[in-house]
């Protein structure tokens, strides 16, 4: 009986399970290095789970839909460049940042769902596509070359710790996150969001105009994308090319860690969040012990395989 509830558990918790297995990791974490148990490792978790979560934000709402972008990280490193170049260690410089950011990533974002929905193209190939040709523009507009440096007021609003160990990007954290969350869960547009992921024809037949939702879900996807690549670029201060590209491969999992069905229909933000606590921390532990990047990259795919085994089985209701 006790182990029927172990593994119901462990099948309708995955929040949970997150939290639980990032505790476990970071436990060992800092049994392979105690000097790690400090404020300062503390507040690089806290500030890096909330960037991911962030970089996620977008992706849950298109995976909600039965959809993906693997143009998060392009679009990501394209907005980090746009700040750190026009701002180039200026104060006031924010307004300019977002008129370059804002229309970046609607562009691409509607060129996504527009992709995906009327000319039914795969979201893993058209996506990808455009990833690849923001990357490019990033060489052309940098000449590959380092670019600059965000404000100095700007970049304190976000390493800033509170108490020693609370990143001032927990109050950056606070507007996205009621945002996000209104928006899934309050909004009526959140509610077309699971409908359309549940059943599209079922969707369409209530009234509901599921292109649009879909297009909209891209659209806002690659927003919330170029905000949190501006947020990126405050934090590290010092940007190059391609420099956050990896988010887009940890978007993918942090959703799917936390919940969210990769053919659509179900999924959650705070899931979401509780995904990206657990990259973050298993990142943490693989530099403690000295991995590679593509040691990395190859535990993260092993972790998407298994997740996608366990969790993403279950069906929506579209039959």
């Amino acid at each position: 009986m006790n182990n029927n509830k172990l593994k119901q558990f462990v099948r309708d918790n995955q929040i949970g399970m997150a939290l639980i297995i990032s505790a476990a990791l970071f436990t060992v974490n800092i049994a392979i290095n105690p000097a790690s148990l400090n404020a300062n490792t503390f507040g690089s978790i806290i500030a890096l789970t909330l960037l991911l979560s962030f970089a996620s934000a977008g992706q849950t709402m298109i995976m909600i839909t039965g959809g993906i972008d693997l143009s998060v990280g392009a679009v990501m490193s394209m907005a980090a460049i746009f700040t750190a170049n026009t701002m180039a260690g200026q104060e006031g410089m924010m307004p300019l940042v977002l008129v370059q950011v804002i229309p970046m990533a609607l562009i691409v974002g509607l060129i996504n769902g527009v992709g995906v929905v009327k000319l039914k193209l795969p979201a893993m190939v058209i996506t990808m596509c455009v990833s690849n040709v923001v990357t490019r523009l990033q060489y052309v507009y940098t000449q590959g070359l380092p670019t600059g440096t965000t404000s100095k007021f700007f970049t304190q609003t976000l390493q800033h710790r509170f108490f020693g160990f609370i990143p001032a990007m927990s109050l950056y954290a606070v507007v996205i996150f009621i945002a996000v969350l209104y928006l899934l869960n309050r909004s009526r547009f959140g509610q077309q969001l699971f409908l359309t992921g549940n059943n599209k024809n079922a969707a369409y037949l209530a009234g509901i105009r599921k292109d649009t939702v879909e297009i909209l879900a891209y659209v806002i996807g690659s927003l919330l994308a170029g905000v949190a690549g501006i947020i990126g670029a405050g934090y590290m201060n010092f940007v190059i090319c391609q420099s956050l590209d990896s988010y887009t491969m940890m978007s993918i999992v942090a959703v799917v860690v936390g919940g969210t069905l990769l053919i659509g229909g179900k999924g959650s933000y705070l899931g979401t969040a509780a995904g990206a606590l657990l990259i973050i921390v298993l990142g943490n532990c693989l530099s403690v012990l000295n991995s590679s990047d593509s040691v990395r990259s190859i535990i993260m795919g092993g972790v998407l395989i298994l997740l996608l085994a366990l969790y993403n089985k279950e069906k929506p209701i579209r039959q």
